[in-house]
């Protein structure tokens, strides 16, 4: 019986292997090791990648030369074996031990890590023509690729957005790369500086000439790649000026995830903040307009100032500086006939009202059949009469409801004063 045909096999498509710029076996010992680890090691750019076998495509370990100092050939202490396998690779924090098969393999690594970081071909090393060859060709690619690696400081922004980001956030640096708006596929570099209090802003333009970055200033600087660009800045300014990195580790919107009832996805929503209420009237969200006029409507003069508790009381009698009064007629009014006249219209009182002047002391003469004293009370009420005031007619009321039982009081006393006459008669 025949069996049924099965599909051909299709090998499995194998994963490249990472392109690297020279790559071979290569003995490592960190700050934390004991003793040496072989591993199969290649060199991409500025970093060294570690792999426990050449057929291996993921790296176990990674060395950034970002913070490149020297190569030293100096032998461990303590052995006897040659110094020419062995070479140190200095770093900022740390210090590297390395161990190769041969004194070929330790000059290959050496001129390639040389190439990378300083961009240029090492002259002082044991190397071949083919092996310049070599490291020439890394260079090329080096360049190439850092030409193309765009800094973290550089955003797609205006000159006014990159003004107002560096405003905004001034701790995030002062240092912006941004493309240039004539539209030549140029960059621009914008800063910001405080001086004496007053923020200083100015715009530095990188035209791009081939492969290379020239700086536009009075001495053009041709750079390699924009890193060398911002470098370059920061270097000659004794890092004054500080690459601008936004920090995107915090949320500055609030915001949660809801579920649509309609298809039941799930969706994020950032809901607009409420403004927190103040003491004065909220203004609508499209923005403060203007208030609405008021009419203006004439009120009463009760309406304008409080009533007065007390005539007597509140009711000030000038005493010095009171202006002279214009009477109508000298002599002083009988009681009997006490009118309040009205008083002249007079021209608005200016905003700054001045002290009365002082009224005329000249004595009044006293109305016949009154003791001096109500006499003279009633010569400064008949006075005050010219000179409206609140309350006025209450008082002059009251000084007439007195005087009436002054005169009742004086009538009663001369009828008794006649009776005990006419009794001694």
């Amino acid at each position: 019986m025949a069996s049924a045909l099965s599909p051909p096999r299709v090998p499995k498509p194998k994963c490249a292997l990472p392109s690297h710029y020279y790559e071979s076996f290569l003995e490592k010992k960190g700050p934390c090791d004991q003793d040496y680890k072989k591993f199969w090691a290649g060199l991409q750019g500025l970093t060294l990648y570690f792999y426990n076998s050449n057929r291996d495509f993921q790296h176990m370990e990674k060395l950034d030369l970002g913070t490149f100092v020297k190569l030293t050939d100096e032998a461990p202490w303590g052995t006897s074996h040659d110094p020419g396998t062995h070479f140190n690779l200095v770093l900022w924090n740390q210090e590297i031990k390395f161990k190769v098969e041969s004194l070929e393999s330790r000059e290959m690594w050496k001129g390639f890590i040389l190439t990378v970081v300083e961009l240029r071909v090492p002259s002082n090393l044991t190397l071949l023509p083919g092996h310049l060859y070599m490291m020439a060709e890394a260079l090329a690619k080096e360049e190439v690729r850092r030409s193309l690696e765009i800094p973290s400081c550089f955003l797609k922004v205006s000159r006014l957005e990159a003004q107002l980001l560096l405003e905004r956030y001034p701790e995030c640096g002062n240092l912006l790369l941004r493309p240039s708006g004539d539209g030549t596929g140029a960059v621009s570099v914008t800063t910001r500086q405080t001086l004496n209090g007053a923020p200083v802003v100015r715009h530095y333009k990188v035209k791009r000439e081939g492969t290379k970055y020239v700086i536009d200033v009075e001495d053009p600087v041709s750079c390699a790649s924009l890193d060398e660009v911002v470098n370059y800045f920061v270097l000659h300014t004794k890092k004054a000026l500080v690459p601008f990195l936004l920090d995107e580790d915090y949320e500055k919107v609030l915001g949660y995830v809801e579920a649509d009832k309609e298809n039941g996805e799930s969706l994020w929503v950032a809901p607009s903040v409420p403004a927190v209420p103040g003491p004065g009237p909220a203004c609508p969200t499209g923005g403060p307009t203007q208030p609405s006029p008021t009419s203006i409507t004439p009120g009463s003069s009760q309406d304008k100032l409080p009533p007065l508790s007390n005539p007597d009381e509140n009711y000030v009698i000038p005493i010095e500086d009171a202006p002279a009064a214009d009477y109508v007629n000298g002599d002083v009014l009988p009681a009997g006939r006490l009118v309040v006249l009205k008083p002249k219209k007079c021209p608005p009182a200016p905003k700054v009202q001045a002290k009365p002047r002082k009224p005329p002391t000249a004595s009044k003469p006293e109305p016949k059949g009154l003791p001096g004293c109500l006499a003279r009370k009633l010569a400064v009420s008949s006075a005050q009469a010219f000179f409206p005031t609140i309350g006025l007619a209450n008082v002059t009321a009251e000084l007439e409801e007195k005087l009436q039982r002054r005169r009742a009081l004086e009538h009663a006393a001369g009828l008794a004063g006649d009776q005990q006459a006419n009794l001694r008669a």
